[in-house]
């Protein structure tokens, strides 16, 4: 009879450890809790950081609810303290709100702080590489303006090297996002939008489109290849040797709605980033700028 009750008593603690246990296993299952890359751990950081802070005054909240309901619970016997002329107690205002807006203040100093960071390149002694993409109902064109070559959803990068992926959308808007290296950027018709990447170690990263556009947006799913400078100077040589170019027609069939497998192109139209950007200035997603 004890052991029951003390197991009746335990179980709120009980599904608690368990909550714990199993969420020690979603790492691999949420690729935002491993970071590869500088931008991706300095959001990580930031995500922790503020996770503590909130348990700073959701976990004393949620005890000292228990404590009440269960020493000021209707039972007999309960000595409890009855003071029904209470009213109120400075000091406890003072606590109760000066934690919040202490806890408040300091998040919002890192959040800005740690924001305003991620838009320069994660470091400044590298040359960074530069890639524009255009997102397109339903696949990602990813071109190379140094090496003058272009991919269809897969990209490849050097590891260790900071890159500024310039971002645009040929069709409804979109969102660029690689979990395991960074944030998530919008990509706007009639705009250029700026995302810093960096991935630090060799491997494939996935990356998706995060804003929904349509029957075919399950699909816009891609991947970022991170290999060394050696492997990425001998991948741009294949692609310019085995690969056809994408030529203004190829492009405007390439548009058309419809999902593609990974595509290579030894080059691309001059200036169809911008003319892209350009022709979309009249988007209502570009009024803002």
């Amino acid at each position: 009879m004890k052991l029951r009750k003390f197991f009746m008593r335990s179980k709120p603690f009980l599904v608690a450890g368990l909550f714990v246990f199993f969420l020690a296993g979603c790492r691999s299952q949420f690729p935002v809790l491993d970071p590869q890359g500088p931008v991706g751990k300095s959001e990580y950081q930031l995500i922790v950081f503020s996770a503590i802070l909130i348990a700073v005054i959701v976990v004393p909240v949620l005890l000292i609810l228990v404590y009440i309901v269960y020493r000021y619970r209707a039972h007999l016997g309960n000595n409890a303290p009855y003071t029904p002329e209470w009213a109120d107690s400075k000091l406890l205002e003072t606590v109760w709100w000066g934690i919040p807006i202490l806890i408040v203040g300091v998040l919002g100093w890192y959040t800005v702080n740690t924001t305003f960071l991620l838009v320069k390149p994660p470091v400044k002694d590298v040359k960074p590489l530069t890639i524009q993409v255009i997102s397109l109902d339903w696949k990602w064109l990813f071109q190379y303006p140094d090496q003058q070559i272009a991919t269809v959803n897969y990209c490849e990068i050097p590891e260790g090297m900071p890159v500024q992926f310039v971002l645009t959308s040929d069709a409804p808007m979109n969102s660029f996002w690689v979990p395991q290296l960074g944030g998530q950027e919008y990509s706007m018709p009639g705009m250029a939008m700026r995302l810093w990447l960096q991935a630090d170690k060799t491997g494939d990263y996935a990356g998706s489109g995060a804003n929904f556009t349509g029957r075919g947006f399950a699909h816009m799913r891609f991947q970022v290849l991170a290999r060394p400078q050696s492997s990425f100077n001998a991948w741009v040589d294949q692609i310019k040797k085995t690969s056809p170019p994408l030529t203004q027609a190829g492009y405007q069939q390439l548009k058309k709605p419809g999902v593609a497998d990974h595509m290579s192109y030894s080059a691309y139209p001059p200036g169809l980033f911008n003319d892209v950007v350009n022709k979309n200035r009249n988007h209502p997603s570009s009024w803002r700028r």
